[in-house]
C-alpha cells in the first residue's frame, strides 16, 4: 500500500500570476512485524510514474450556449482509454478553459516499508486565467491533479482544489504610474531587488485599495432633498467594511428607515444567452438597516465577505458589485418634539419607497488575509 499526500505549500488562495507550490509525498507505510511475518508479498511497492496538472473547468447551467469552437468538453480531453492514460478532468462535466502543461513527478519510484519521498511541484498561474467562481448561471472551478499509476492497475487521481482570484486592469501603466508607493523601502540599500509581476500586482492592489477620496450624493425625490450621503472611497478590498455616512440635517423630506445591500450583477455575455432578453442575475449578501426617523446624522458600516469574487469579465460572463439604497420616506412632515423624555413616533404614517444603486469596485485581498480568513483545507491524500 502506498499513501499519496499532497500539501499547498502558502494555502488554497492565489492570484493570477502566483506562483503555486505543492510538496507532494508517496509513502510506504510502516507495519508491525507481525504482519509483515504473515504476508507473503515483497516489501517494497511500486508505482509506475506519477504527473501533475492544473486546469480550470467551467460548468454552466440551461440559461447559457457555448461559443462554438472556443472550449473543449471534459469528455473530449479525455482519451477512450482512461484507465493507462493521464486525464485528469475525468469524471468532472463541463469545459476545460485553461490547462497547464503535465509535469512528470518520476518514472519507476520504489519504496521500501517505512520509505517515503516527496516533490515539489511549482506552476505560475497565468495572469489571464478567469477566477474561482460559483454563480447562478456559471462556475468556474480550479484543480491540482496527481495522477499514478502502478503496473497493470487502473491510475488513481488525488485532486487539491485551488481558489484563484484576480486583479482586474492589471497590467495597466496607467495604475502603476499615477499611484503613490505606499510599500516601506529601505534608503540603505544599494540594490533592490527587480520586481515580479506579481509583486507588482500586490503593490497595485494595495495602492488603489488604499486611496481615501471621498465622494458625497445628494439623494432627492420629486419633493425634495431626503439626504446627503457620503462614501469615503469607491474600491475596497475581500475583507474590508464599507464605510459611509448618512446627513439628514438639510433634509426637506422627513427619512423613516434606510436598507442598504452589497449586490452581485451576474450578466452573461450576449452572444451566450439562450434567450435575447435575459437579463442580469442579482444576488444580495451583507445588509445594513437603520430605523432614522428624526435623527441627524447615522453611519454606515457593511462588511465585505471573504468568500464572494471580486469583479471580473471572461468572454461567457461578467460580474460586477454594487451597493443597493432603499429609503423609505414619509409625506408628512414631523411632529414637533415636546422633549426628549416624553416624545413618541406616530403610530401611522403615510409613507412611499425609492431605491438607488451606487456601482463599487471590489478587489482580491492581500494572500496572509484571505489564509486567515477562513478553514480551508489545504492537505489531501490518497492510498494506492
Amino acid at each position: 500500500m502506498i499513501e499519496v499526500t499532497a500539501k499547498l505549500v502558502k494555502g488554497p488562495v492565489y492570484l493570477a500570476g502566483e506562483i503555486v507550490e505543492c510538496y507532494i509525498t508517496f509513502s510506504n507505510p510502516p507495519v508491525s512485524l507481525h504482519k509483515r511475518a504473515q504476508s507473503n508479498s515483497d516489501v517494497l511497492e511500486s508505482l509506475a510514474w506519477a504527473s501533475v496538472q492544473i486546469h480550470c473547468q467551467c460548468s454552466t447551467n440551461s440559461r447559457v450556449t457555448y461559443p462554438d469552437g472556443n472550449l473543449y468538453m471534459a469528455e473530449q480531453l479525455s482519451t477512450a482509454n482512461t484507465d493507462t492514460s493521464f486525464a485528469p478532468c475525468r469524471g468532472d462535466r463541463g469545459h476545460v478553459v485553461l490547462s497547464t502543461k503535465p509535469r512528470i513527478l518520476f518514472c519507476d519510484l520504489r519504496l521500501s516499508t517505512g520509505e517515503n519521498k516527496s516533490y515539489l511541484y511549482s506552476e505560475v498561474l497565468p495572469s489571464e486565467a478567469p477566477p474561482s467562481y460559483r454563480g447562478q448561471a456559471v462556475k468556474y472551478s480550479y484543480k491540482i491533479t496527481v495522477g499514478t499509476q502502478r503496473v497493470n492497475s487502473p491510475i488513481k487521481l488525488l485532486r487539491v482544489p485551488l481558489r484563484v482570484l484576480v486583479v482586474v486592469g492589471f497590467p495597466d501603466s496607467s495604475l502603476c504610474g499615477d499611484s503613490e508607493d505606499l510599500a516601506p523601502t529601505n534608503p540603505f540599500l544599494e540594490t533592490q531587488q527587480k520586481e515580479t509581476p506579481f509583486d507588482l500586482a500586490v503593490q497595485v492592489l494595495q495602492n488603489i485599495t488604499a486611496k481615501r477620496s471621498p465622494n458625497f450624493y445628494n439623494i432627492t425625490n420629486t419633493r425634495g432633498k431626503v439626504v446627503r450621503f457620503c462614501l469615503f472611497k469607491q474600491a475596497y478590498k475581500l475583507g474590508e467594511d464599507i464605510v459611509g455616512t448618512f446627513d439628514f440635517t438639510d433634509a426637506t423630506v422627513p427619512c423613516v428607515q434606510l436598507l442598504v445591500i452589497l449586490q452581485s450583477e451576474e450578466e452573461i455575455a450576449p452572444g451566450c444567452k439562450r434567450w435575447s432578453k435575459q437579463g442580469p442575475t442579482v444576488i444580495s449578501y451583507s445588509k445594513f438597516h437603520e430605523v432614522c426617523y428624526n435623527l441627524k446624522h447615522s453611519q454606515l458600516i457593511l462588511p465585505i465577505p471573504l468568500h464572494i469574487t471580486p469583479a471580473f469579465s471572461t468572454d461567457l460572463v461578467s460580474l460586477t458589485w454594487r451597493l443597493h439604497f432603499e429609503f423609505v420616506t414619509s409625506t408628512a412632515k414631523p411632529a414637533a418634539e415636546a422633549s426628549q423624555d416624553t416624545w413618541q413616533g406616530p403610530s401611522t404614517l403615510d409613507i412611499e419607497t425609492m431605491v438607488w444603486n451606487l456601482a463599487v469596485r471590489i478587489y482580491p485581498s492581500t494572500h496572509l488575509q484571505m489564509s486567515g480568513g477562513g478553514q480551508a483545507q489545504s492537505k489531501y491524500r490518497v492510498t494506492i
